[in-house]
């Protein structure tokens, strides 16, 4: 063994340097150029999409690509923390086993079939339409209620008050739905 190879180990560096260890004296060749995966990306600010909280989260990407997701320090609500939850939005965004088409099982049908997102809109549409139809009632006892009970809605925690707004006019006051509610109060 050499001397210029035997004074790298980082014992010696530490004897040497009189340090604790744990700075440049510990790092091997390989170390001594590595940097962060987020090196080079450019940095989006955004909100966590899974409550109504409203983290701040710092989105780094590259060439079109998703690298990470982080807290976002400046934040006045999370001040850079994340949930579970919350720190796993990269896993949410790119994980191979994310569905990405409408699965569709029809009723007593033991497999799911792929539908195009036209298709299972449609359906949806149909279907909302169809029970509003068969299940409205213009009056009960004399007083119009001008209602349907057969529909319900449940609105994701995420829903700002203007969309919530928008749903609950929609729903109640077009469709006539009497149950409206939000994820929020659960």
């Amino acid at each position: 063994m050499n001397w210029k190879s035997l004074s790298r180990w980082p014992v010696l560096q530490q004897i040497k340097s009189r340090s604790n260890g744990t700075g440049p004296e510990a790092w091997s060749e390989r170390t001594r150029h590595l940097q962060p995966k987020t090196a080079g990306c450019e940095v989006t600010k955004s909100v966590c999409p899974y409550c109504g909280v409203g983290c701040g989260q710092l989105i780094y990407h590259k060439d079109g690509r998703l690298v990470q997701i982080e807290g976002d320090p400046a934040s006045p609500i999370s001040r850079g923390h994340l949930c579970p939850k919350g720190s796993n939005t990269h896993q949410l965004h790119t994980h191979p086993q994310r569905l990405r088409r409408v699965k569709y099982r029809r009723p007593f049908a033991t497999n799911w079939e792929e539908l195009d997102m036209d298709t299972a809109m449609r359906m949806i549409a149909d279907r909302v339409w169809e029970s509003r139809e068969r299940t409205f009632q213009e009056r009960k006892d004399d007083f119009a209620v001008m209602h349907t009970t057969a529909i319900a809605h449940l609105g994701g925690a995420t829903l700002d008050n203007e969309e919530n707004y928008l749903i609950k006019k929609l729903f109640s006051g077009g469709l006539g739905m009497v149950c409206v509610s939000n994820q929020a109060r659960i």
